[in-house]
């Protein structure tokens, strides 16, 4: 075997870790005045996103938190848990997103298995956190995350989260370290027992991202992600990062909206009020926006979306198209951060009828750049790709 030969960076050379603050470049670059937009209640630039996430790393330090702790975040899909997604992280400590859909008990074993430091809270779950205060074994403290009028609580909170944020300065030097950090820790019920804990690096995360804006945005038979889409997820942003798009749109500079709770009738309005072009949720989401009253009267014409977590029937594919809309499957997992396949149409899929365009567009799709995956049988040989064949399939990706 021939050595490989390596070349160490030159004398006084920026080695550049791939960590997640280099996504931040981009956008406020080319779309500084593009919207994020959080339901009905507030609308800023990518200018303020970026001042923003400063200001929150100042409060957070100034909270105590420093590289290596765990702070853990219970809210809605909002522009908070955007600025979450990158300050955290960017100043070295971990972002646990937590699983607001689980059981107190459940809730309970992963804050302490993660070892959470401080707590963001919105209102609506103080009640859920006040009731596992007292069991929480690492949490030094609270920050509360209100859109309205603040709650009144038990818990001992530092501060309310705009308060903190508009009291800090807008500079923050954001560090250098080794791009294996961890950088954000959920956990997945995909099994049986307890919550399993699947954790990223800042490296895994940047090459998610640079992956998926390839995947997402240059194919014409994936047309799902370019710079003049709106952008609105419907997957919740504590499983797998609503599946890592908003580290994309914002590399991107796409105008981005967060809708909050997810509520059928609101999230048409804000389709139709915002000019959403790509969203992404479970087929059974799909399925309420379809069957709202608020749906009865609007037609989805341009509203590209993908489906993901459970296989997408041919019925309720049917009903979107007939809608307008454009639907597209992809396979993933949480550990894998989660793309791995996507649907892909190739020229004479799109010269088929509509029928046999749907029947391409509900299968998992095609393994994206870069995953190398197959399906073996049980005594580890590969099994034909044949569409009758089963298997288990093996999947390494960067």
């Amino acid at each position: 075997m021939m050595a490989t030969k390596i070349i160490p960076p030159a004398d006084g050379a920026y080695a550049y870790p791939l960590l997640i603050k280099q996504l931040l470049l981009s956008g406020v670059r080319y779309e500084p005045g593009r919207e994020i937009v959080y339901a009905d209640k507030l609308r800023y630039s990518y200018q303020t996103l970026n001042q923003r996430i400063r200001r929150l790393a100042n409060a957070l330090t100034a909270a105590g938190v420093k590289a290596g702790d765990t702070v853990a975040l219970l809210d809605w899909d909002s522009h908070r848990y955007l600025e979450c997604f990158f300050a955290i992280p960017m100043i070295g400590a971990v972002l646990h997103t937590v699983n607001i859909r689980l059981s107190p008990d459940q809730v309970l074993f992963t804050m302490n298995h993660a070892e959470d430091d401080l707590v963001l809270v919105h209102d609506d779950f103080l009640p859920l956190v006040e009731q596992i205060h007292g069991r929480l074994e690492t949490v030094k403290g609270y920050l509360q995350l209100t859109d309205d009028t603040a709650t009144d609580t038990s818990l001992p909170v530092l501060g309310e989260y705009e308060n903190l944020l508009s009291g800090a300065a807008d500079q923050y030097d954001f560090p250098d370290f080794d791009e294996h950090s961890v950088a954000t820790l959920f956990y997945t019920t995909g099994t049986t027992g307890d919550p399993k804990g699947v954790y990223f690096t800042h490296r895994q995360l940047v090459l998610h991202t640079l992956n998926a804006v390839g995947t997402l945005g240059v194919y014409q038979g994936l047309p799902l992600l370019r710079s003049d889409d709106v952008y609105m997820p419907i997957t919740p942003m504590f499983h797998v990062h609503a599946w890592g798009v908003p580290y994309v749109a914002t590399l991107m500079g796409i105008k981005q909206v967060y809708p909050g709770r997810y509520e059928p009738n609101s999230l048409v309005r804000l389709y139709r009020e915002e000019k959403v072009t790509f969203s992404h949720c479970v087929p059974t989401l799909l399925q309420m926006i379809l069957g709202c009253e608020e749906a009865a009267h609007t037609r989805f014409d341009g509203w590209k979306m993908l489906l993901g977590g459970s296989a997408l029937t041919l019925g309720i594919a049917s009903e979107a198209n007939a809608k307008g809309m454009q639907v597209h499957s992809g396979y993933g997992m949480s550990e894998t951060c989660p793309l791995l396949c996507l649907t892909y149409l190739r020229d004479e899929d799109l010269e088929q009828s509509p029928l046999a365009q749907l029947t391409a567009r509900i299968k998992t799709g095609t393994p994206v750049p870069m995953v190398d995956l197959k399906i073996i049988d049980a005594s580890g040989n590969d099994v034909a790709h044949d569409g009758e064949s089963l298997g288990e399939i093996v999947v390494r990706a960067p």
